[in-house]
Formats: C-alpha cells, sequence, structure tokens
C-alpha cells in the first residue's frame, strides 16, 4: 500500500512554508493546539495567524488531548481538516464529530500487546486510528509490529520514535499512515535537512510500491 506521511509539531511559519512547498509535501501536518507541556504547543493566537496560508495538497491536523468546549469552540473555524485526539472514549469522540464536523483521528497509546485491541472500541467513529507511544511528546518507542494483528482494512496511522533515517519501508505494509515529529528535529527544532531527507524517502518508496 501506499505511504502517506505527517508531519507532526510543526510551529513556525519557515518550517510551515517549506513543508507545505516541498515537490514531495506530506499528506498531513499536525499542530499542537492545547498541551502546553509539548515544546511544539502553540498559543491561540500565534496558531491563527501561523495558519492564513495555503495549504495546498496538505491536510491540517489539530492535536489534541481530552480537550474541553473552550478549546474545541477556540479552533472551530480555523481550517483543521482532522481532529487527532487523546485520552477521550469513543462517545466522546462521537460528539466532538457530530457538532464540529471534523474527521477523527482517534489516538490508542500503546505499550503491550492488549493496547492495540483498543481499536476495536474506536472503528466506528473513527477516519483514522493512531498507534502511538505512552510517552506523547517524548517520542518514546514500542514494538510497531504489534500492528500486524490489526486488519488491513482499517486506515492505521503509525507513531513513537519514528527516525528521519530510519528504513520505513518496514511500514508499509503495517499501516497506511506513517506520523513522525522528534525524528524531524535537531537540538529540539524542526531541522529542514531531515524533513527533505524524510519526505523524499516516503516519496521513493511510493515510487517503488
Amino acid at each position: 500500500m501506499l505511504l502517506t506521511s505527517k508531519i507532526c509539531g510543526v510551529s513556525t511559519s519557515e518550517v510551515l512554508n517549506y513543508i507545505i512547498d516541498h515537490p514531495c509535501s506530506p499528506g498531513l501536518i499536525g499542530f499542537i493546539v492545547n498541551f502546553p507541556k509539548s515544546k511544539r504547543y502553540i498559543k491561540n493566537d500565534k496558531l491563527k495567524k501561523l495558519l492564513t496560508i495555503n495549504k495546498k495538497k496538505c491536510q491540517f491536523v489539530a492535536v489534541l488531548v481530552k480537550p474541553d468546549n473552550n478549546d474545541l469552540e477556540k479552533i472551530k473555524d480555523l481550517p483543521f481538516d482532522y481532529y487527532q485526539i487523546y485520552d477521550c472514549n469513543p462517545e466522546e469522540l462521537k460528539l466532538i464529530k457530530e457538532k464540529y464536523s471534523k474527521k477523527i483521528i482517534s489516538a490508542i497509546t500503546v505499550e503491550k500487546k492488549d493496547d492495540v485491541k483498543k481499536y476495536k472500541d474506536f472503528v466506528s467513529i473513527s477516519d483514522i486510528i493512531l498507534f502511538d507511544s505512552i510517552g506523547y511528546e517524548k517520542s518514546l518507542s514500542y514494538d510497531h509490529n504489534l500492528l500486524n494483528e490489526v486488519p488491513n482494512n482499517i486506515n492505521k496511522m503509525i507513531a513513537g520514535n519514528i527516525q528521519f533515517d530510519d528504513d520505513i519501508e518496514k511500514f508499509k505494509n503495517i499501516c497506511k499512515y506513517i506520523d513522525i515529529s522528534g525524528g524531524l528535529e535537531t537540538s529540539g527544532l524542526k531541522d529542514i535537512f531531515k524533513i527533505d531527507i524524510f519526505l523524499n524517502k516516503v516519496k521513493q518508496l511510493n515510487n517503488e510500491t
């Protein structure tokens, strides 16, 4: 299957412009909108300015950790295509999806095999199911091969300590989407050199498929 990339944690106009204009631009770009513990968090005023841009072929993702009504109301008019949501149950996600008419990426944190099975509870209300590490912003690792037990008709996204120079071919038979953030950084900042290498690797892999 073709692999769609998501670059997460974008917080500057310089990096955002570079990614959007890249000849191998990612399918999805994520922004941390309500999790101040993350170094990639963007305050609402800055976020509004950042997103006044032609996103071209890319789609924008609001990354939210157990959002309340105030969080959601602040971003409801911003040009997000997806809400990627952590720490909400399926019923809460259903209400958010219906109220705001956004596609939903349901985030499941994985530490052990049984965690992966939680996807069954989210299938009916999710456009994509993200299997992330338990570290949230810390980009920890888990065994991505655990996802082999999830049917391929599920839109699976993988995150968790993925690096810009990884052999990403290993993911193409596991998932449809690959999510990377810290692996594109140097000293805590997005590194255009690493972004370029990663995006070209995804393009090359898809051309070979």
